[in-house]
């Protein structure tokens, strides 16, 4: 067993056993910026995204319900359609200032401590991701590697010249046949000290459900209008690393994102010199970016465990899993072991015809709003749970999208003609299985560490959970990305069908992992309870302020 296995046992008991270090104090004065910040490179203002129609946000959350309408079909991915994926999803769209029970709610009217909403969910609201764009021959740009700017919703170039072929010779030759075919990519990392100086050691687990929440966004963006989101999880991560000019132990590259282009190569590798499927390059040619990230903080610290998870993540980069390796760390099936009788059914999941631009500007974190008096409809439950349900990362470890890697449990609270329990989620039956009768709210509260969210009148929480040992038994410590990635992936479908059914929603990771198991009846199993995602109407009339950027 590798350090990820030590590591993900920490993180599951860590409500009752603290990560080290446990005397860590988060200076806010001298905190990192919600971005990187290049102060010498060229920006470029991406094409607005106003004209753009929106789409329904079903053909995405319920992909086997809802197909997607020809007219909103795409041959491809086109600047303007870039634009707009990236604005909706990690670009800043409005500014918030509702009155909730958020810790951070004093300082949100100075302009220094604004809340600026985004369409995906972030960990902490600190969002660490870099995302850069390895643009090639196809797109209408001079070929180049850009840094999306989120503040300006701009383009910044850190390099001219089309390195895709150094980014497919990074993915490898075993990399999936349409990521070897593009010549366009989306390459994401990860700053570490954006996220670790508030959650030192539990950070790693932090960011890589960072990851899931923005390729779901994307996936869910994507599918339609016909085009596939696909992330690439295993590749020379040390070679991108030094392409994008970062050291690896303070930034590093997550994954890769292939785009189909309008008018791009197409069924088609790129001309290859090794007769392996490997583009032709110069090993002596090492082109890297040369700008640096301003650093805002004056003080940075390191953290043993989050260094050492890198370091176990890195290991084994280029050995892609072989196909099926996963298939032994897929959700059960069958009942869980304390399902007892009734079986509840659910009304077949429907969403209403809400654009997914909507969905993504509307959802929102409810923080202490749910109001228990209007219950949530069964009707409503079964369409969140089949989103969640639905959820895949699709990445190269699983290229046809059909491994379910977590399951779904739920809490009832307040739920029209659903008893108060604890339920497990059959997605296949659409129907809830009895694992714990009677009232959850004093348990649900007991067992939350902040005071931010009232979970006692949420209509349900739903509690995502993966067999994380077994997919690093499966695929190796760097599994832990995809094991976790893939709750983070859940959240974020699980807060755009609130959104679009017009509901509260609330994700958070301070919870005790260990009481949930053991109430779940899963202490004698591999399955861990990894996010608690609350839902239900918010009281109405509260205070709020709201202005839209985008």
């Amino acid at each position: 067993m590798g350090y990820a296995h030590e590591y993900a046992h920490a993180v599951l008991h860590r409500g009752r056993v603290p990560m080290e270090p446990t005397d860590h104090v988060v200076d806010w004065a001298d905190g990192p910026r919600k971005g990187k910040f290049y102060p010498d490179a060229p920006a470029f203002a991406l094409p607005g995204t106003e004209d753009l129609a929106d789409v329904p946000v079903a053909p995405g959350l319920l992909p086997d319900s809802v197909p997607t309408r020809d007219a909103d079909r795409a041959p491809g991915f086109t600047l303007p359609l870039l634009s707009a994926m990236l604005r909706d999803s990690y670009g800043l769209t409005g500014r918030r200032l509702g009155i909730q029970a958020n810790t951070d709610l004093a300082g949100l009217p100075f302009h220094t401590h604004a809340n600026w909403s985004r369409g995906t969910a972030g960990g902490g609201g600190l969002y660490p991701m870099g995302i850069h764009w390895a643009s090639g021959p196809s797109a209408p740009l001079t070929p180049g590697l850009h840094h999306y700017d989120v503040q300006r919703h701009a383009l910044q170039r850190l390099l001219t010249g089309d390195v895709t072929d150094r980014v497919r010779d990074a993915l490898g030759a075993d990399a999936p046949a349409d990521a070897l075919d593009a010549d366009q990519y989306l390459i994401l990392s990860v700053k570490y000290w954006q996220n670790s100086f508030k959650y030192n050691s539990f950070s790693f687990h932090v960011v890589c459900t960072d990851l899931g929440t923005l390729v779901q966004t994307w996936r869910l963006w994507a599918a339609p209008r016909g085009l596939r989101i696909a992330p690439v999880l295993w590749f020379d991560e040390p070679r991108l690393n030094e392409l994008l000019g970062v050291p690896g132990e303070q930034e590093a590259v997550f994954g890769v994102v292939p785009l189909h282009w309008a008018g791009g190569p197409s069924g088609r590798r790129p001309a290859a010199a090794d007769g392996a499927g490997r583009p032709r390059t110069d090993p002596g040619h090492r082109p890297a970016v040369r700008h640096r990230d301003a650093e805002r903080s004056r003080t940075l610290l390191d953290f043993d465990a989050l260094r050492a998870m890198h370091t176990a993540t890195l290991a084994g980069a280029t050995e892609r899993p072989a196909p099926g390796a996963l298939a032994a760390a897929a959700a059960p099936t069958g009942p869980p072991p304390a399902a007892t009788e009734p079986r509840v059914p659910l009304p077949e999941p429907v969403l209403p015809d809400t654009g997914v631009r909507r969905s993504l500007r509307e959802r929102r974190s409810s923080f202490g709003r749910f109001d228990a008096r209007r219950r949530v409809a069964p009707g409503e439950l079964s369409a969140v749970l089949a989103a969640c349900a639905q959820t895949r990362l699709a990445g190269d470890t699983d290229p046809s999208g059909r491994l379910r890697l977590a399951r779904l449990y739920a809490f009832v609270n307040h739920v029209r003609d659903v008893e108060q329990g604890a339920y497990a989620y059959d997605p296949d039956r659409c129907e809830l299985r009895l694992v714990d009768a009677g009232p959850q709210g004093s348990f649900l509260q007991r067992n939350y560490f902040l005071a931010n969210y009232n979970l006692e009148q949420a209509g349900a929480v739903l509690v995502p959970t993966v067999r994380t040992t077994a997919v690093l038994d499966a695929v190796g410590d760097r599994g832990y990305r995809l094991a976790v990635g893939t709750a983070g992936a859940v959240a974020q479908s699980f807060y755009v069908a609130a959104a679009a059914l017009g509901l509260g929603a609330g994700v958070a990771l301070g919870f005790d992992n260990v009481s949930y198991a053991e109430r779940l009846g899963l202490t004698e199993g591999d399955e861990a309870p990894l996010l608690i995602m609350a839902l239900g109407h918010e009281r109405p009339g509260s205070a709020d302020f709201r202005h839209e950027i985008a």
